[in-house]
């Protein structure tokens, strides 16, 4: 029997370590988003994380397989970890709590596990989510509200009421909303784009949108350590940024500049963070940067013209369903043979 590809490269760095090595790229920008958005935004994060756990652990005695070992190797919180980034940062726990029980039970185990999924998990769930609860997964917080003590806290979060005093839009949000009442773009965003406060996490999101330029360094970080690459991230920000440029350039007062595309929603999140994931994305350097820019493209055509104003979690699974084929197409050629199969000495 042949092997369906080789040689095959071993690293020394074990699946907990990888794991472990893209939380601790996560953990600034997850703080920024505890300090911008206060202790419900951490309760609902710690919710998210011990759901993603008990489920593994069920799959692991549903599997009849060590519940510790399948745990210590980091999956399971991990994506715990990037559905909590992905979700409004004051929502109700029993979102976090549906949301990371189907992330692992369905976009995971029902694939068969580690390393079998086709689609990203913790996007599936947030899909799922979005679709089944748009009321809950589009009521965003104000930033800096964190006078809150720890047993009001508790409150928001387990009692799901977030008063109109807090509440405030997202930049895409308002900006369709805008849209729809035949407002101009350069008058939607007066008063509402900043660059600079976009970029280190002063306004409404969801907890993942806290700072790019922190989860920059952390995709930084994770590329110095050879954890990932930087094709399918710079990639996706040139999916991103090319369509918005031509678009801005044509009609100004129709399209967001590209800057504030790629410096709003969950676009750093989603190119260093979950497109990158070793699974469900292409293994071939060629793959890799058509799969980043179909994200990318697919994310500005969804924000555009989508009735969703974020499309992240939706380019990614698209383009997730097309790695088979993509691999499929730009697999490189086996030594000693023509791309058709035969061999370079046969007759």
């Amino acid at each position: 029997m042949n092997p369906i590809s080789s040689p095959h490269a071993h690293g020394a760095r074990s699946v907990g370590r990888v794991m472990l090595l893209v939380m601790l790229a996560l953990t600034p920008a997850t703080l920024a988003g505890f300090w911008h958005f206060g202790w419900p935004a951490v309760m609902l994060w710690c919710v998210t994380i011990l759901t993603a756990l008990f489920a593994e652990a069920f799959c692991a005695r549903m599997a009849e397989r060590s519940a510790s070992a399948m745990i210590a190797d980091g999956s399971a919180m991990l994506t715990g970890w990037l559905l909590a980034l992905s979700l409004p940062p004051w929502a109700p726990w029993w979102i976090a709590a549906a949301g990371a029980a189907f992330a692992v039970v369905v976009g995971k185990h029902a694939f068969g596990g580690l390393g079998q999924n086709l689609f990203n998990p913790a996007m599936a769930a947030r899909v799922m989510l979005l679709i089944s609860f748009p009321v809950e997964m589009t009521q965003w917080v104000a930033p800096q509200a964190t006078d809150l003590p720890p047993l009001a806290a508790l409150g928001v979060t387990f009692g799901g009421n977030i008063t109109d005093a807090m509440t405030s839009a997202s930049l895409l949000g308002h900006v369709k909303a805008e849209a729809s009442r035949g407002i101009a773009l350069s008058q939607s965003l007066t008063g509402f784009w900043d660059p600079q406060a976009f970029g280190f996490g002063q306004r409404a999101g969801s907890l993942g949108e806290t700072s790019a330029l922190l989860l920059v360094g952390g995709g930084i970080f994770l590329a110095a350590l050879r954890i990932i690459t930087l094709r399918i991230p710079t990639a996706f920000m040139l999916g991103v940024a090319l369509p918005a440029i031509l678009a801005n350039f044509l009609a100004p007062d129709s399209y967001l500049p590209p800057l504030a595309h790629l410096l709003t929603g969950g676009v750093m999140l989603g190119a260093f963070f979950i497109a990158t994931d070793y699974v469900t994305s292409p293994s071939t350097p060629l793959g890799q940067w058509i799969f980043g820019l179909g994200c990318g493209a697919l994310t500005w055509i969804i924000r555009t013209w989508g009735a969703y104003p974020e499309g992240i979690a939706f380019a990614v699974l698209l383009m997730n369903s097309a790695v088979p084929l993509i691999d499929r197409a730009t697999r490189p050629r086996i030594f000693g043979r023509r791309r058709d199969g035969h061999s370079l000495t046969a007759p």
